[in-house]
């Protein structure tokens, strides 16, 4: 029932001004600061691992603020859901080389990392340029989110997404067909085809799969990053020239660069990156939690 409410919601909201939405969700973020126990100590964890320079109280001011983008990424859920593909084209501010997969030879990937804008960078491909998009998601354990977060992300057509726990051999096919896959490289999903590679000059769980599929299917690499403008100015989705040196033939090397590039990007846009998941969760050998 919760979820079906929380579907409604997103749906009447959804026809408010951008604005309006704005506001209520950088409102519902600060309402989720004091009352989210959990995500906030991970929130400032990760914060405070990752910026040892800043004092306590820089922290958290950028968890706080992290929450308040949070929130706005919550409501706005519904626009990208609901809302007319004429009206996201309005809202959406494309940088950059969006077509380079509809015109390439090679099959590209488009490298995205988590910040609260993702799923606007995931509509802007579908509306943006013609080559099928294909993405791998996290199933849910409510099967009617399950079912909305699907519908949400297939609405707009010409897309594919594969679960996580059966993607492999489809999503090899697909690309060797000539899809475009949209790539989420920068969460911790175990020690399972991953190393322990630097981030913020912490060893984290990276997949290496980014660099070992584009090595394997001759895949060219383009890193894109999506950004919440303030207000009801919209979104800025950054279409970056595909990397000259990504892949090689070490994929720790290769990893370890997609790393510092994201790193970069946090630097730039750092109450904006997904704070609230463990990103550290899982530890060499012998160490202790980090949370």
């Amino acid at each position: 029932m919760g979820a079906r409410i929380l579907l409604a919601l997103l749906w009447l909201l959804h026809c408010l001004p951008l604005g309006a939405q704005a506001w209520l969700g950088r409102g519902l973020g600060r309402l989720l600061y004091p009352l989210a126990n959990a995500r906030r100590r991970i929130a400032l964890r990760n914060i405070a691992l990752c910026f040892p320079e800043q004092t306590h109280a820089e922290h958290e001011a950028l968890a706080r603020e992290h929450f308040q983008w949070l929130g706005r990424s919550i409501l706005e859920r519904g626009l990208l859901w609901y809302a007319s593909p004429e009206r996201l084209t309005r809202l959406i501010h494309i940088e950059g080389d969006v077509q380079l997969a509809e015109r390439s030879e090679r099959p590209v990937m488009w490298l995205a990392p988590h910040f609260m804008a993702l799923d606007v960078a995931g509509v802007s491909v579908l509306l943006f340029q013609t080559r099928k998009g294909i993405s791998i998601y996290q199933e849910q354990s409510d099967p009617v989110m399950d079912a909305a977060i699907r519908r949400g992300r297939l609405r707009l057509g010409n897309a594919e997404i594969f679960p996580r726990d059966e993607a492999g051999k489809a999503l090899f096919r697909a690309i060797r067909r000539g899809d475009a896959f949209f790539n989420l490289p920068d969460m911790d999903f175990g020690e399972r085809d991953a190393a322990f590679v630097p981030f913020f000059g912490i060893p984290a769980a990276t997949l290496l799969a980014p660099s070992r599929l584009a090595r394997a299917l001759n895949m060219i690499v383009q890193p894109v990053v999506a950004e919440t403008l303030p207000g009801g100015e919209g979104y800025r989705v950054r279409f970056l020239p595909p990397w000259t040196d990504f892949p090689t033939d070490d994929p720790l090397a290769d990893t370890a660069r997609m790393n510092r590039w994201i790193e970069s990007e946090i630097r730039r846009l750092p109450a904006q990156y997904l704070w609230v998941h463990k990103r550290f969760k899982t530890r060499p050998q012998g160490e202790e939690t980090l949370y």
